[in-house]
C-alpha cells in the first residue's frame, strides 16, 4: 500500500505560519520524502537585491520538518530541531523557480537525520546543500 501525500494538508495548514506567508507550495510530503517550491519575490529577497539565505533554509527546513512530521515513530507527539546547516552554492531571481527535495537518512526512536537539496528550477543548479536532526518528542509518562 502507498504512504499518504499529506501535501495538500500541510499547505492549507501553513496558510497563516511562516511558510504560508512565504508562499512555500508542496507537491509531495510522504513518509520519508518531501518536495516544495517557491517562486521568488521581493517577500524572498534581503535588501541588498539577492535571495535571502533564511528563505532558502525556510524551505529546507520545512520540507525536513513536515517529513519527520509524516515519518514519526509509533507513540511519538511531535519533534523539534536539534541542529541544522546549510552551504550555499548559488541563486535565485525575482520571478525564478527554487525547487527543494527532502530525504529520510536516519529514522530512530529518538532522533531523524533529514538531508534536503535545493536547486534552481530552470537550471537545475544546487543553490544549497542542507541537513538537520530532529529530535523526536513523547508523551511525558
Amino acid at each position: 500500500m502507498a504512504d499518504q501525500d499529506f501535501s495538500a494538508a500541510l499547505t492549507t495548514a501553513q496558510a497563516d505560519n511562516l511558510p504560508g506567508l512565504l508562499s512555500l507550495e508542496w507537491s509531495h510530503a510522504t513518509r520519508g520524502l518531501v518536495r516544495g517550491r517557491f517562486t521568488v519575490a521581493s517577500r524572498h529577497m534581503a535588501p541588498n537585491g539577492f535571495l535571502h539565505a533564511a528563505s532558502v533554509i525556510a524551505l529546507a527546513d520545512s520540507a525536513s520538518g513536515y517529513g519527520c512530521v509524516t515519518s514519526l515513530p509509533e507513540g511519538a507527539t511531535g519533534f523539534t530541531t536539534i541542529e541544522l546547516k546549510s552551504n550555499f552554492l548559488g541563486t535565485a531571481r525575482q520571478g525564478e523557480g527554487v525547487a527543494c527535495e527532502a530525504k529520510l537518512l536516519h529514522g530512530g526512536r529518538n532522533t531523524q537525520v533529514w538531508d534536503a537539496l535545493v536547486t534552481h528550477e530552470t537550471t537545475g543548479k544546487t543553490l544549497a546543500l542542507f541537513r538537520c536532526t530532529q529530535m523526536i518528542l513523547y508523551p511525558r509518562a
